[in-house]
């Protein structure tokens, strides 16, 4: 009896604190749950400060930050908080900022705190200054007047880049908070988790429809897919590919969309071995492209040729491959000294192996998939390779302990074709990590950074990915699809070629 009384009371208790927890929640409050691989420190966008690192990519996805200009489907650049603009030369751009705009806070967005806001980009960015060249900042009520050190044909992609959304200066950065513009502001972020809630000072035309956001970083691909199959998510990103094929059906909606985003494998110029061309011809002919995509991305990518897709005028289309052909890399290394002599199954030189090391890291599920099948294949021409895959890479590479690094990067972000050039191809760009130095590169950058005209700087731009291919460069591996899986309830939650806007105002849970 007195087990029984202690049940009814316990269920009692229950259903009491059941009743409280309804109270506390508003009726009809809208919840959204997002699973991404996108979030992390590996991917060096934990927090949502822009001045800070690939923070911005954060700030712009999970719809709390805008840029003056955004991009359309197409890759063209259109007004966001800025109204318009005027070329006023060749060195200065007059911007004007939509009389609408506001913070998150209720403040307005003037030309001031545009100014103040990007003198703050500059003075702790590490790109940034070296893509904007901006000389000198002047506001006047909602202009704001951008003068640049030098020609500045693509000033208004990079402005658009996720480093270049509007923050509240004032307001600083508190416990990795800043205050945007956008239709969500963060409430709290650790390195895992971003928690959102509707603005609802939000200036723009579309209000925001959730109430409450949760952005959940989830790295492994297994338990990200058994996370959207037990219905703990509302929409994900980032699915292995091998797993896009479990939610072909009607209990799911898929978004997809050709992107610019490769998986590229930078060769290290430090190492003596890779400083000759026959080498790394020969490791670029072993990888086999084609079955990688095909089996491994079970056809959610694309053969690379260059940095670029061929759906943009300075892609693939312009290109010829580097074969797959083991013979004919086999001869290339023998050319340059490299047999088998003692039968081991490895070519040698001068006593030693070929041996080589491969960095990636394990966020990006098929950047492992792509090491592995590099292994493989590069045994086959009697080179040995040791595979690091960690997401602690960055410790890897500040050492040099690598001798080539694969990464997934995103290369016409902003819609032109030098943000790529200047971040990972020209010597001393931040993300150079095979050290490449071509005197080639740098004239025709030269050339670019002061041409105007999309067709013509389509043009330079080719010219220089050819000479990134005649020099072996990189191993440009597989161009891919982003795909969105969601709950069919789900609406405004589309894929977008730039890889940048996910969370945004027009998204809803019916």
């Amino acid at each position: 009896m007195k087990k029984f009384l202690l049940m009814v009371f316990a269920a009692i208790f229950l259903l009491t604190g059941c009743g409280n927890d309804k109270k506390s929640v508003p009726t009809g409050e809208k919840t959204f749950t997002y699973g991404t691989i996108a979030y992390g420190v590996a991917m060096e966008n934990v927090g949502t400060n822009p001045h800070e690192s690939y923070s911005g990519w954060s700030t712009l996805r999970y719809g709390i930050g805008e840029t003056l200009f955004k991009f359309n489907e197409h890759m063209e650049l259109e007004p966001w908080l800025a109204e318009s603009f005027e070329q006023v030369d060749e060195f200065t751009v007059k911007i004007k900022i939509n009389d609408a705009a506001t913070f998150s806070n209720g403040k307005k967005v003037d030309g001031a705190a545009v100014k103040k806001c990007l003198e703050a980009l500059i003075a702790n960015h590490d790109r940034a200054p070296r893509d904007l060249k901006i000389s000198s900042i002047e506001a006047d009520g909602q202009f704001v007047t951008i003068k640049s050190a030098e020609k500045m044909p693509a000033l208004l992609n990079y402005l658009s880049d996720p480093y270049g959304c509007i923050i509240d200066v004032d307001e600083g950065v508190k416990n990795g908070i800043v205050v945007g513009t956008g239709p969500y502001k963060a409430v709290k972020v650790t390195d895992t988790q971003i928690d959102l809630v509707k603005n609802d000072n939000y200036w723009g035309i579309v209000k925001p429809k959730i109430d409450k956001i949760t952005v959940k970083s989830i790295t492994d691909g297994d338990t990200l897919t058994m996370a959207m199959q037990n219905g703990e998510l509302d929409a994900v990103q980032g699915l292995p590919y091998s797993s896009l094929q479990l939610f072909q059906n009607d209990n799911y909606k898929i978004s997809q969309v050709n992107t610019s985003r490769v998986y590229q494998a930078a060769f290290n110029f430090k190492n003596p071995i890779l400083q000759d061309l026959n080498v790394r011809k020969a490791i670029s002919m072993a990888i086999d492209k084609e079955n990688f995509c095909k089996v491994l991305l079970n056809g959610n990518g694309s053969p690379a040729i260059s940095p670029f897709p061929a759906n943009l005028t300075f892609g693939d289309k312009n290109f010829q491959p580097i074969t797959y052909d083991l013979d004919a890399a086999k001869k290339l290394l023998a050319d340059s000294g490299w047999i088998d002599s003692d039968n081991d199954g490895f070519v040698d030189k001068n006593g030693k192996n070929l041996e080589l090391n491969w960095l990636t890291y394990t966020s990006r599920q098929e950047l492992p998939l792509l090491a592995e099948s590099a292994q493989a294949n590069l045994k086959k021409i009697g080179v040995k390779l040791n595979v690091n895959a960690t997401d602690n890479y960055k410790t890897f590479l500040k050492n040099g302990e690598y001798d080539i690094f694969s990464k997934a990067i995103v290369t016409a972000p902003t819609g032109d074709p030098e943000y790529y050039f200047t971040s990972h191809i020209v010597p001393n760009a931040v993300d150079n990590a095979g050290f490449y130095d071509s005197e080639q590169i740098s004239a025709l950058e030269n050339e670019l950074h002061n041409t105007f005209g999309a067709n013509k700087r389509s043009e330079i731009a080719i010219k220089m990915s050819q000479q990134i291919l005649d020099d072996c460069a990189l191993i440009y591996a597989s161009h891919l699809r982003m795909s969105f899986v969601m709950k069919p309830n789900i609406e405004g939650f589309s894929a977008h070629p730039s890889d940048y806007y996910e969370i945004t105002a027009e998204l809803d849970k019916k």
